[in-house]
């Protein structure tokens, strides 16, 4: 089963990837997207106008596959 990393990047500060193995390509999206969300959901009010929050999902041999994004700007 291939491997993907989930790389973490809050504000330009990368976390520590760890790899995980999924049956192929959307099943590593769709575990993406459930894992965004809980971790942005910790963020808990602490997330400023002028930040940015990624995840990044690539493959086993660390090419790029997916971006979730998440930047904050203020309008006024």
């Amino acid at each position: 089963m291939p491997k993907y990393y989930f790389d973490v990047n809050e504000s330009g500060i990368p976390n520590a990837d760890e790899g995980y193995a999924f049956p192929d390509d959307d099943a590593a999206w769709h575990e993406a997207t459930l894992v965004a969300g809980e971790m942005f959901r910790d963020v808990d009010g602490a997330f400023k106008p002028g930040q940015e929050w990624k995840l990044e999902v690539t493959d086993e041999h660390h090419r790029p596959l997916y971006v979730i994004k998440i930047t904050a700007t203020a309008l006024r």
